[in-house]
């Protein structure tokens, strides 16, 4: 099941993929098509994914039934992010051939040469990104005055549909309720200012709309196996990263794990897995510019694009 948000008639509704996209099922219309009565469980995502298995089983009904009164093409929509203010999003570090590359082109070694710390390796480790910057699919993002490198970032990300705190691994994947792609656009000239302090990530990564995720959630039944899939950006229609989730060195149950120890997740929080190897930039040297049009595509998960402004 794909499950979008998006604006409509000058509202956000929520709303069930049809056609790879080409059409969509808007979930209250048709809710009350088929019961006459309101379904405020259905009104953001926020709310399907509280709503736990009753609202799953209401949302199977309605693509049973699909009544055609509540159809409408894709193109009479804007595209929201699927939760357009997540709980939380996490940004984990997975591929390890990612920070292998990048700190190679960095420091001017080769490859072979670049020793990781052992930290890195042992703990998925990650930084919180700015769950109120977000955006979603078709949405032109402008570029900060402060920077000139303009980067993306291909990465995917699961949504939690059920939170807890210290949870185990092996239960750890119970906890998903899907999976979306995520680009973490990145001021590569602002970072590498950045990292020199040892303070970390600042206003690299945090500027309006720099969080894209979309273009909508795959439910994790239908994504099956996260670990299969085939990651590729575009750059105006040319392939300039291709890799594989199958490369992640730490899993998301590693992450929810991970993040949980002494801390309470959330239904609703994001976390993502990291740049898949050769996925920015700034490991293989071609950055945006203006008028850009850069596409992520996660097989089963769809195609991301956004457009890179001045």
């Amino acid at each position: 099941m794909k499950l979008a948000t998006i604006e409509y008639e000058a509202s956000e509704q929520t709303a069930l993929v049809l056609e790879d996209g080409g059409t969509l099922l808007l979930l209250g219309r048709a809710h009350g098509l088929m019961t006459g009565e309101p379904a405020p469980e259905l009104s953001t995502m926020q709310r399907i994914i509280d709503g736990g298995d009753p609202v799953r089983a209401m949302l199977d009904r309605i693509a049973a039934a699909s009544p055609d009164e509540a159809v409408i093409e894709a193109g009479e929509v804007r595209w929201m992010s699927p939760l357009p203010q997540p709980v939380q999003i996490r940004d984990f570090g997975c591929f390890m051939d990612h920070f292998r590359n990048a700190r190679a082109r960095i420091q001017g070694i080769p490859v072979s040469e670049v020793e990781l710390p052992a930290i890195q390796l042992e703990r998925p480790l990650y930084y919180v990104a700015n769950r109120l910057s977000v955006t979603g699919h078709g949405s032109e993002v402008r570029w900060p005055a402060y920077s000139k490198v303009r980067d993306y970032e291909l990465e995917f990300a699961c949504v939690l549909g059920r939170g807890g705190m210290d949870i185990p691994r092996e239960h750890a994947h119970d906890h998903i309720f899907g999976y979306t792609i995520f680009n973490d656009f990145s001021a590569r000239d602002t970072q590498l200012e950045e990292i020199s302090t040892g303070l970390g990530l600042s206003k690299s990564k945090d500027f309006t709309d720099s969080n894209v995720l979309g273009p909508w959630i795959v439910t994790a039944d239908e994504v099956g196996d996260p670990y299969r899939l085939q990651m590729v950006a575009r750059i105006n229609g040319e392939e300039v990263s291709r890799g594989t989730s199958a490369d992640m060195h730490h899993s998301f149950a590693d992450m929810i794990t991970f993040a949980s120890t002494s801390t309470r997740l959330h239904a609703g929080e994001v976390l993502c897995s990291g740049t898949v190897p050769t996925g920015c930039g700034l490991e293989h040297g071609r950055y945006l510019e203006p008028g850009d049009v850069i596409e992520l595509e996660v097989t089963g998960l769809g195609v991301l694009r956004n457009r890179v402004m001045a």
